[in-house]
């Protein structure tokens, strides 16, 4: 089946953190025997901060952020078998939505995949006029980054009969332990981009912590960091290429995941991240949310804190043997059971059935 997916970006991880999350996804869709064509725009300067080359497992078309290459680009759709409009694609997102609703064959298959649920719905509860209400009616399915029961109510609650959590992963060709850099050394490692509903979180959980331990390193990676008033113990690296992310996992003592604001809340919504330092066989700590124990164990194969408070007693307990003991089992839990083969499976199994009903009822 020929998949046209129209999504942030592929290429680059530039101010977009669902990159890994369609590579791992699609890559694995790919060898499952979907052909798989990638729409994004050339926007926020993604294209010239690309991670990755045009892979052999998907085609990729970078198309102008103007309304005359949106319509070229939507009309593409027609000739698909599964359409996939992501949340956040960052160009005129609800003209793009409305042009594929356009476009789509009656045979297709239309999904709006959300990577950002908690966002979407408290926009949604806040917009009684946004387009996308309207749009959803004319959607097959919703997919969702994560968000268990929550999101599954919450899209429910607007009318949406089918919504089903994909979540994160790793796929180990990726992400996986190599030697540790010592540019990339700390005791305490957080990557994530600056953004609003994440910047109190970061002040709380790592920020303070640092500013409690004055002895202890602590590493800042990703973007819009540069002009935030630091401890003297922090290093801020800026964006931090996925090519390097796993000696960024592995060369520190521990790494610590803070989620945003929004999903915290809702739970159930593990970061890429999550996934890339388990992976990597790091020592993860990760800040306190509904579900952790779905993927990960607490207190042998992830560390759980509340604030940064219990961040400051982890690394003070925290010896090297241990961490090192932690990585390993997370590494084995990832491998076993939240790998992006896994998640593809899973995609596969919710959507054949429904195409098939698609096909015989376009057939009538």
């Amino acid at each position: 089946m020929k998949i046209a997916f129209y999504g942030s970006s592929l290429l680059s991880s530039y101010w977009n953190g669902a990159a890994t999350y369609y590579r791992g996804m699609i890559r694995a869709l790919s060898e499952l025997g979907y052909g798989i064509t990638f729409y994004e725009s050339d926007a926020f300067d993604r294209q010239q901060h690309r991670d990755i080359e045009p892979p052999g497992w998907c085609e990729v078309v970078v198309y102008q952020a103007t309304p005359h290459a949106l319509e070229s680009v939507a009309a593409a759709a027609r000739e698909a078998d599964i359409i996939v409009k992501a949340s956040g694609c960052g160009y005129a997102d609800d003209l793009l939505f409305d042009l594929l609703l356009k476009h789509r064959s009656p045979r297709s298959l239309l999904l709006f995949w959300d990577v950002d649920a908690p966002a979407t719905l408290a926009e949604l509860a806040a917009a009684p006029d946004h387009p996308l209400h309207r749009q959803l009616t004319q959607t097959d399915l919703v997919l969702t980054y994560g968000g268990g029961d929550p999101v599954i109510y919450g899209y429910r609650s607007f009318g949406v009969d089918d919504c089903v959590p994909i979540y994160n992963a790793v796929d180990p060709r990726d992400h996986h332990p190599v030697p540790a850099k010592r540019a990339f050394g700390a005791d305490l490692s957080f990557l994530g981009n600056r953004l609003p509903d994440r910047e109190a979180r970061v002040d709380r959980f790592f920020l303070g912590a640092a500013a409690e331990l004055p002895e202890r390193r602590f590493l800042l990676g990703g973007s819009g960091w540069h002009d935030k008033t630091l401890p003297s113990n922090v290093s801020a690296i800026g964006h931090v290429r996925t090519a390097d992310h796993n000696a960024f996992n592995c060369s520190p003592l521990a790494v610590l995941n803070i989620s945003r604001e929004s999903m915290a809340s809702t739970g159930f919504s593990p970061a890429t991240r999550v996934f890339e330092a388990a992976g990597a066989g790091a020592c993860l700590i990760t800040d306190d949310w509904a579900g952790l124990d779905l993927f990960l164990k607490d207190g042998e194969e992830v560390l759980r804190v509340r604030d940064g408070k219990d961040v400051v007693e982890q690394l003070l307990e925290l010896e090297p043997e241990r961490a090192r003991a932690i990585g390993k089992r997370a590494r084995k839990r990832v491998l076993a059971e939240h790998t992006y083969e896994v998640r593809a499976a899973d995609f596969d199994a919710v959507i054949r059935d429904r195409f098939a009903q698609r096909a015989m009822e376009a057939a009538e």
